[in-house]
């Protein structure tokens, strides 16, 4: 019996007999399938995936011609920010750490964000932040968005002028967190037009929100609405990456289209993002840290897949720190990377990462 050498959830490596790997790769997917409701991945699939896990090569790649596009969020602090917020502390503005990526790293497309991720924080200094737009658009080339969190947690007490939910719930006030969540999601939706219009203005080429519902259904509400508007009123390409597999229902009751936003899994959160206006959607699938790479690898390709087979947008699976099949890990091992990689655009069928 031969063993291969991978790696578990959290980065650590591991040792396991082909037996257990195929194990992995069918209880990764069945987990999935169970979940989601969907298929599992097919016997030729999984045997793709050992194949992936069973070479010899540290480092893997798509096959020619099969090479996806790359979309970032907020990757350019991993050059100019501090090791504390896993970069590197290199003395680059914003603006040279754009261009290294496109010159340098022959990015794809790329992204403008500021430090403090969040469209709520950088609404007071949207004039900075248009005049690096216009900057870094007359060096560059490749499609520049700009991108930041909705993160609707910020709009709470005591870092926003709402009630704060998660002090109301455990008293038993579940009208009193809903109806905060509720006036926090529109203001959330006003600020991603506005700084969306203002970007517009400045000739942006896109549009991203990032981690979109990490405060559960409310803020997915709000990001599917500010998206329909911004669709409505402007050229912009919007790209929403998710913050989860599944929406969480700290509200409930909400909806969005007549569809209950609070359980949605990747393949129903991208019909209601296409009927947003969403041109870029990026599902996630969150690893477990007790379970091996392989089934991690398999899980995410399984979701994704799904989500590919229903969308009619591009699909850029994420996958990064804990996400995608990638182990959560400060700094993720490349062959734990290149991997869940290649089984997402193989397997999963995404059109980009």
């Amino acid at each position: 019996m031969g063993s291969i050498t991978t790696r578990m959830g959290d980065g650590y490596t591991v040792t396991l007999t082909t037996d257990e790997v195929r194990r992995d790769l069918s209880e990764g997917s069945e987990d999935a399938a169970r979940r989601g409701k969907i298929p599992a991945l097919d016997e030729r699939e999984i045997d793709y995936l050992f194949d992936l896990f069973d070479s010899p090569r540290r480092i893997v790649g798509v096959q020619r011609g099969h090479e996806a596009i790359l979309s970032k969020d907020g990757c350019g602090n991993t050059l100019y920010s501090a090791q504390l917020s896993s970069g590197v502390g290199l003395p680059l503005s914003r603006e040279q750490a754009i261009r290294t990526f496109e010159r340098a790293f022959g990015f794809d497309t790329f992204e403008l964000g500021h430090t403090d991720y969040t469209f709520k924080q950088v609404k007071p200094i949207v004039a900075l932040e248009q005049t690096t737009m216009e900057s870094v658009l007359l060096t560059t080339i490749v499609p520049l968005f700009y991108g930041a969190m909705p993160n609707l947690g910020l709009y709470a007490q005591p870092d926003g002028p709402f009630p704060n939910p998660s002090e109301l719930l455990p008293e038993g006030k579940v009208d009193e967190a809903r109806q905060a969540q509720e006036v926090a999601a529109e203001a959330c939706r006003r600020d991603i037009v506005w700084m969306g219009e203002k970007m517009a203005e400045t000739g942006a080429d896109g549009f991203n929100l990032d981690t979109t519902a990490a405060a559960g259904d409310a803020e997915f509400l709000a990001a599917l609405q500010a998206t329909e508007e911004l669709a409505a009123k402007t050229d912009l390409a919007v790209e929403m990456g998710m913050a989860a597999e599944v929406v969480l229902g700290f509200h409930g009751q909400l909806e969005y289209k007549g569809v209950r936003l609070a359980g949605l899994w990747p393949h129903q959160q991208v019909k209601l993002a296409e009927q947003a206006g969403v041109a870029i959607f990026g599902p996630v699938v969150n690893t477990n840290t007790r379970k091996s790479t392989p089934w991690n690898v398999a899980r995410a390709s399984t979701f994704v897949k799904a989500c590919s087979e229903a969308a009619s947008i591009p699909i850029h699976a994420n996958v990064g720190m804990g996400v995608g099949g990638v182990p959560m890990f400060e700094v993720p091992p490349p062959d734990a990377v290149t991997q869940a990689s290649v089984a997402l655009v193989e397997i999963g069928k995404a059109d980009g990462l």
